[in-house]
């Protein structure tokens, strides 16, 4: 199987069978940093690290020529400097990322109404009703690698299958640049060798879990009573897996996928011990976090933090609310009830804050109180002065003066909105 770092690569041969394919998996390689090589030819084959250079903020994206080396991405820079010391460490350019991700989905709905994005750089595409238009999944697939690439100057790895789990393992098998198709009745063969590490949703603890049992690859999984898979990843996990080694995915591909969660952290270039500076950073995290739910109309049920000490040592909590919210001051009160619960035994590296289960917002004149009516009027202001102005302009008299944050992307990026 591919690695993460593009060694053991498979792709099939031109003009592979296709029989009984139709959902495409589309994975931009190295995104982050094959945009910057596109911007500045002279990292071309070199190992990127995308950024900040000071060594504590954490890798949003590497190069493969760096990824060879052990770097991976949400690795701490200085970590990944030990491991590839002559990595050129670029500070990510996130405008420049939405503006390409916007170009290559563009691509894709020409293709076909029917894209499931995934985050910035990947997505589903269900081409089952292209196929007198533009041909076979399998040319079409060719065919959507030669046009991002002219367009963009990027690559993308495609894989193509008859469900989209299995799609989304091919695309990774074939990294960087390639394409693999698995026929509808290749499907078990192309499986049964692959190590349970490759399932989708199965973590860590889940793959240690089935290892220790020496469940280690899926023909294992195939052998393993259900019942055996139920005690050691509980019967919803036990139920996936089971359906997925035999190449079961009933999931289509949903073209208004509801984002399940919004959220920012942070990186400190010092670890922080006073509380004070703490609660500024969660306010500050929880402001962005609500300005972001407002610009897509979405509120949260659910308010979780993130903290990482000195030691690498992480947690993270969540509470539910009693009304969902939008408002920035409502969800970072709840940041700092949660995070006055944390026993701060050692200084904190990093700090998170996410808004989760999230819905369309409701219309708040139907309340018939509302107890955040003010600070909606005030961060409406706020998000006016912002589209004007830009970000920043106006802010908490709390949070002047310069950042203490190594500077960092978005958690989990999502995929911009097409104009």
């Amino acid at each position: 199987m591919g690695r993460g770092d593009g060694t053991g690569r498979i792709v099939s041969p031109e003009g592979a069978d296709d029989t009984g394919t139709g959902i495409l998996h589309v994975d931009m390689d190295a995104f982050y940093a094959s945009v910057e090589v596109l911007d500045d030819p002279s990292l071309r084959g070199k190992p990127i690290i995308i950024g900040a250079p000071d060594g504590r903020s954490v890798v949003s994206s590497a190069s493969y020529e760096a990824r060879r080396f052990g770097v991976r991405s949400a690795m701490p820079v200085g970590q990944a400097l030990r491991l590839c010391p002559t990595a050129i460490v670029v500070l990510p350019h996130f405008d420049r990322y939405v503006a390409l991700s916007k170009e290559v989905m563009r691509i894709f709905h020409d293709v076909t109404p029917l894209v499931e994005p995934l985050s910035i750089d990947e997505a589903f595409l269900d081409v089952r009703g292209a196929r007198r238009l533009w041909g076979t999944p399998g040319e079409i697939a060719s065919t959507l690698r030669a046009r991002v690439l002219e367009e963009t100057g990027l690559t993308c790895s495609i894989g193509v299958a008859a469900t989209k789990h299995v799609a989304k393992m091919a695309s990774t098998i074939s990294k960087p640049d390639g394409l693999l198709i698995v026929a509808e009745a290749d499907t078990a063969a192309f499986l049964a060798p692959r190590s349970v590490r490759a399932l989708w949703g199965i973590g860590p603890k889940s793959a240690e879990a089935l290892e220790s049992r020496g469940i280690r690859t899926v023909a294992d999984v195939l052998e393993t009573p259900r019942t055996v898979l139920d005690r050691a990843l509980g019967p919803a996990m036990g139920d996936r897996i089971w359906h997925l080694a035999r190449g079961l995915d009933a999931r289509r591909v949903d073209t208004e996928r509801v984002e399940k969660s919004v959220g920012h952290e942070e990186t400190f270039d010092t670890d922080i011990d006073d509380p004070a500076v703490l609660k500024s950073e969660f306010r500050r995290l929880a402001d962005r976090v609500g300005a972001r739910l407002r610009v897509h109309g979405w509120e949260a049920r659910t308010v979780a933090i993130k903290v990482r000490f000195a030691d690498f040592t992480t947690i993270s909590r969540s509470q539910t609310l009693s009304e969902p919210t939008a408002v920035g001051q409502r969800i970072g009160e709840a940041a700092l009830e949660l995070f006055a619960a944390v026993e701060q035994r050692l200084p904190v590296r990093l700090v998170g804050v996410r808004a989760e289960k999230l819905r369309p917002t409701a219309d708040a004149g139907l309340l018939l109180w509302d107890d955040d009516a003010e600070w909606r009027r005030i961060e409406g202001a706020l998000d006016d002065a912002s589209a004007r102005f830009g970000r920043g302009a106006v802010t908490r008299a709390t949070l002047l003066g310069g950042s203490r944050a190594g500077g960092s992307l978005p958690s989990h990026p999502k995929p911009p909105p097409l104009d």
